[in-house]
């Protein structure tokens, strides 16, 4: 893993402040569910969203905005197939101590950010008005969903209250980096419960996200669950703003260039630009 820190001054106030973690994928052949039929073409752009956080500190450091605190973390890891590759049906403990089912190898992304979102919300609760991200090219879900030209955002209850994904797609729209908004409902933290005594929560079935119902929200779900993020909603003592980000669909056509998304948004957003 890596990190990354934009903090003008230690003591200086800031009107936000971000903690965003980034899947970095660098090379994606579905692990032991391995990606079959000529379909795993292009998975060097999995690591889409750590590369996405590096653009955006960049802007960053040229600009140096006085009004912004940034912590970034970027998720680096290959998933390849070996003899000690994770396979279905094991059960890995998450840092916020729930135990985890893999059901599908595939779904790699989640499983790598779940232990950085945690260590960002442990580190949220001692900040001011903090906002909690995920970004990643999670989900061939979000683009038979949407098509190949948009990025998906959901937010938490926290975060929705506040009307971040509407304030998100409209800073896209400025310059071209377009967003749709999904919804996080009930029956997607259904789906991630646990179907035994022996797991608290199931990592994904055995099917590819595009022929899974709700494919690109229920992995918003799940990484709430398995962070610990579930304790800090609408109704607790300390709500953490959280929102993820799907931009699977929106990193551009195989073979091509990525488009960047969602660094122009990001800099709409939070820059003014």
């Amino acid at each position: 893993m890596i990190y990354l820190g934009i903090s003008p001054s230690c003591t200086q106030e800031f009107s936000a402040h971000i903690c965003v973690v980034f899947q970095g994928i660098t090379y994606d052949t579905g692990g032991a569910d391995i990606k079959a039929g000529g379909i795993m073409a292009g998975m060097h752009r999995d690591k889409c969203g750590s590369a996405a956080v590096a653009g955006f500190f960049q802007i960053l450091a040229k600009l140096k905005p006085k009004h912004l605190k940034v912590v970034g973390a970027m998720a680096m890891v290959r998933n390849s197939v070996g003899s000690d590759c994770y396979v279905a049906d094991e059960l890995v403990v998450s840092r916020a101590g729930r135990r985890i089912r893999v059901g599908n190898t595939d779904a790699e992304g989640r499983m790598v950010m779940v232990d950085l979102l945690c260590e960002m919300k442990e580190q949220a609760l001692q900040e001011v008005s903090p906002h909690l991200f995920t970004i990643a090219t999670l989900t061939g879900h979000a683009i038979r969903a949407m098509g190949p030209k948009y990025s998906i955002i959901m937010d938490n209850g926290a975060a929705r209250r506040a009307g971040n994904d509407l304030e998100w797609q409209k800073a896209g729209e400025v310059l071209g980096d377009l967003f749709e908004v999904s919804t996080i409902r009930r029956e997607d933290y259904e789906f991630h419960k646990g179907k035994s005594e022996y797991e608290d929560i199931l990592q994904a079935n055995n099917l590819p996200s595009s022929a899974t119902p709700r494919g690109h929200q229920t992995p918003a779900a799940f990484l709430i669950m398995a962070s610990g993020l579930d304790q800090h909603g609408v109704d607790s003592a300390k709500p953490l703003p959280y929102s993820h980000i799907d931009i699977a669909g929106s990193s551009g056509p195989f073979p091509g260039v990525p488009t960047g998304a969602p660094i122009l948004a990001m800099a709409a957003k939070y820059l003014k630009l």
